[in-house]
């Protein structure tokens, strides 16, 4: 097994443990704010899109997304059966589209900064400092493809039900979605920006310091 192989082994096993520690220790990972959860969770997803790749990336987000499967369905906010179809608030209850708001948006997570990083690395055809734009917004990237993916399919698939668990309604829904999204969403995309590049930054230079030795 080659060098490089085996580093990508070791940091895919250490974001996989980092996202499940994450997960089941309170307000680590899920920040319950009774309405939906709050989430960091996404920023290892996001790191490991760009260190790794998408398809390690994209089998992060897959954990990230069993992750919430679990923690919606045994500790659970008001809006948990729109990520478990196992979980019911009285006859408002989940079904198929959980499972699909519960991974899909998060597999992306592991796939979308990958693209928009490597995107602009290109653009500006790897000019000095150009990290230093990608890294952030393809962390802002990262974190509103989960946010906005999620919200979006909420309102699409359980638009009624989203109506019913908050009592408010229908045609008030679309703006409580955009409220959450703007009162979730950019706190979320700013502390993905600021990790993803801290982290990213020191993850390279120590591949290049280990490179160099190698050297």
């Amino acid at each position: 097994m080659s060098g490089k192989k085996t580093y990508q082994m070791i940091l895919t096993g250490l974001f996989t443990a980092i996202i499940i520690i994450m997960a089941f220790v309170p307000y680590l990972g899920y920040i319950n704010l009774v309405v939906i959860k709050a989430t960091l969770i996404h920023v290892p997803v996001i790191i490991g899109s760009i260190m790794l790749g998408p398809k390690k990336g994209g089998f992060l987000g897959f954990v990230f997304g069993c992750t919430s499967l679990i923690n919606n369905t045994f500790n659970p906010s008001l809006l948990s059966f729109a990520f478990s179809p196992f979980y019911s608030v009285g006859e408002i209850g989940g079904n198929f589209f959980s499972l699909v708001i519960c991974f899909v948006p998060r597999i992306l997570v592991g796939v979308v900064p990958y693209f928009v990083y490597i995107g602009l690395k290109k653009l500006f055809r790897e000019r000095r400092g150009t990290d230093w734009l990608a890294l952030p917004v393809a962390g802002v990237a990262g974190a509103l493809t989960n946010t906005i993916l999620v919200m979006h399919l909420i309102y699409f698939c359980f638009s009624e039900q989203f109506a019913a668990a908050n009592a408010i309604a229908a045609d008030a829904v679309y703006g409580a979605i955009l409220a959450i999204i703007a009162a979730n969403g950019i706190p979320e995309a700013i502390v993905a920006a600021v990790l993803t590049t801290a982290v990213c930054k020191a993850l390279n230079g120590a591949v290049r310091y280990r490179n160099g030795r190698a050297g």
